[in-house]
């Protein structure tokens, strides 16, 4: 993995970011026996010394939950803002588990982990993913029991799900899936429009009392729950 010379060494613990910086331009920071200049890229098997000690990264597993609120999009390319990047202040480059659509909001879960994010994602392993959902209009009990069957979209047809009831605009589905834009689709196809959509739940991780826009590493417990279900 590349890093910039600053990120390696706040990463490393040796010092913040702002210090390293510092420490570059006093040309105490060397890379591969070059003295490092600002902004040069290092990777993990370059060797980087300050003051003629080797500095390491002892790479950890990270997984954080976060609170998207509406507008920010769930990527980290730099094409498309607000992205990720933007809004979430973390050393490390973290991944989003699945997507958000811009206009969604709630639970949002990153990691460093491609195999934990690849099989939390894989629709086949069938991880939970609860939503509140609002629509334009009430929707009756037989289209909520319709939608629970199953929807024609996407050329396919939706996996079976759990829907209930809340106020006859608002409803709580449990979805196994992630097809593109899935809910918002699945009310399309009945004739309603979602005008809210929210997410509460991503397997066993909750949003809890979290508050719009937080960012928290998940506890040991809560980490060792997903591997759990991963096997």
């Amino acid at each position: 993995m590349e890093y910039r010379i600053n990120k390696y060494l706040a990463l490393s613990g040796a010092c913040s970011r702002r210090e390293a910086d510092r420490l570059i331009d006093s040309g105490r920071v060397s890379v591969n026996g070059e003295t490092a200049t600002p902004g040069v890229k290092v990777t993990d098997g370059d060797v980087v010394t300050l003051d003629g000690e080797p500095v390491t990264i002892e790479r950890k597993i990270v997984i954080a939950a976060y609170y998207k609120p509406a507008g920010v999009i769930c990527t980290t390319s730099e094409k498309e803002r607000p992205n990720l990047t933007d809004v979430i202040d973390y050393p490390e480059r973290l991944f989003p588990i699945g997507r958000l659509d811009k206009n969604s909001t709630g639970l949002l879960l990153l990691t460093n982990d491609g195999n934990l994010a690849e099989k939390l994602m894989r629709g086949r392993n069938g991880h939970e993913k609860e939503y509140e959902v609002t629509t334009d209009k009430a929707m009756p009990e037989s289209v909520i029991k319709a939608m629970e069957q199953g929807v024609p979209i996407l050329d396919t047809m939706t996996k079976p799900c759990k829907v209930t009831n809340v106020n006859g605009k608002r409803f709580n589905i449990v979805l196994t899936q992630g097809l593109n834009r899935q809910i918002r689709r699945m009310c399309e196809y009945f004739g309603y429009r979602v005008t809210k959509l929210h997410r509460i739940r991503f397997s066993s991780i909750q949003i809890s009392d979290m508050k719009e826009g937080e960012f928290r590493l998940l506890d040991d417990a809560e980490v060792k729950s997903l591997y759990d279900q991963i096997g």
